[in-house]
């Protein structure tokens, strides 16, 4: 299956819960903050379940972003200026939500699973899958892919740093506060 099909398939999966938990988002005795807990713990990982293997192209990426700034907008709503009301912006959506979104996730969850896979045993039938060689580019694009969001990282060397755990989980820690991940 086309991964574009896939990521279409879970945005609609994510839509379904978040109208499954409606009276929740439109509730006012919870917080916005309560709110976006529950986007990120119910919602979230429903849209990004299996994102550690996709390889995205910026049209997935967008759709991604697209989907959860509409989540944002419903949490925070419009705001009042000047005696009318209007939509929030995507800059004032980015600055509420500290620059977090979605696909930055996304591609942290990515790393992780890649220094995962580089640790794990021969015989185990991920590590055996991602070792093959395999006729296509799938695979290797992904690798591909991952290895230059840690170059954006500025990590050099991916492969010696990957067996110490403690310096991996540094790298992941990086990929979180980095802005242009």
């Amino acid at each position: 299956m086309c991964v574009c099909v896939m990521i279409q398939r879970r945005i609609l999966a994510g839509k379904r819960t978040y109208y499954a938990a409606i009276s929740l988002f439109r509730s006012r005795l919870l917080s916005k903050g309560t709110k976006i807990q529950l986007y990120k713990t119910a919602i979230r990982p429903v849209v990004s379940f299996g994102s550690k293997t996709w390889m995205m192209k910026k049209k997935e990426e967008q759709s991604l972003l697209i989907f959860e700034k509409k989540i944002y907008r419903r949490i925070y709503g419009p705001k009042y200026e000047n005696g009318e009301w209007n939509s929030r912006t995507n800059r004032e959506l980015e600055e509420m939500s500290k620059g977090e979104n979605i696909v930055k996730w996304i591609k942290r969850q990515r790393i992780s699973w890649l220094g995962h896979l580089e640790r794990m045993e021969e015989d185990r039938m991920p590590k055996k899958i991602f070792t093959q060689e395999l006729e296509g580019k799938t695979r290797k694009g992904w690798k591909e892919e991952v290895e230059r969001d840690l170059q954006m990282l500025g990590v050099r060397r991916w492969t010696e740093l990957v067996t110490e755990r403690k310096k991996w989980k540094d790298i992941f820690r990086q990929a979180k506060a980095h802005c242009g991940l």
